[in-house]
């Protein structure tokens, strides 16, 4: 049985990954800062991803950062609170795994054009667009830290169905037969939960879109 600790464990999406995780038999300890365990995890422990030490981490097959803020003044965080879960796993084997975005994959093979470089790209997803590709290019220099970051497919939806199918993809922005970029929190966690399962992608950045 692997044991897995998600953080920021109230978020929609790692309550989705909790699930999944719970399901194939994994054993969860969700770690927020609220009193109440939105998360569904077995086991869950009240503390601030800031307050986290090397100890509460300790024993721990993988850590999954579900981390994620929308307010413009609180971007920095994400940066912030990655690197304090690389200070902690630092030279350990737990692997940690961070829910990313779409906006920091690649639109062209020379990997110079991101998604959110586009015209059309919404203003108003900029600065997370902006603060969740720094969170990346950060992990990149941490060669001590087993990381995986996953990006989702452009059209993240919350309530989309879980269908159990997804396309996993690499650095740049990839479509579906349909030529969609979508993919539900319940089929993004599936393939977090293959990846804890797996190991096949660490220090990279990999992607998912709904088959």
């Amino acid at each position: 049985m692997k044991k897995i600790a998600v953080v920021a464990a109230n978020g929609r999406v790692a309550q989705k990954v909790v699930k999944e995780a719970q399901s194939r038999g994994f054993e969860v300890t969700g770690f927020a800062r609220e009193d109440e365990n939105k998360s569904g995890a077995a086991a869950y422990v009240k503390k601030d991803i800031m307050e986290l030490t090397k100890a509460d981490l300790a024993g721990f097959d993988a850590v999954v950062d579900g981390f994620g803020a929308w307010k413009d003044e609180d971007q920095p965080m994400h940066v912030k609170t990655s690197q304090h879960l690389c200070d902690l796993l630092s030279g350990t084997e737990t692997r940690l795994l961070v829910v990313g975005g779409a906006g920091s994959l690649y639109v062209n093979a020379e990997h110079t054009v991101q998604v959110k470089d586009g015209a059309d790209f919404p203003a108003v997803f900029l600065p997370l667009a902006n603060a969740q590709g720094q969170e990346l290019e950060e992990l990149r220099k941490r060669n001590d830290v087993k990381w995986t970051f996953i990006s989702p497919a452009g059209d993240f939806q919350a309530d989309g169905e879980r269908t159990g199918k997804y396309i996993l993809a690499g650095e740049e922005l990839t479509l579906n037969s349909r030529g969609e970029s979508i993919i539900s929190y319940a089929d993004y966690a599936i393939a977090m939960v293959d990846e804890i399962e797996s190991g096949d992608h660490i220090q990279q950045r990999i992607s998912v879109v709904r088959e």
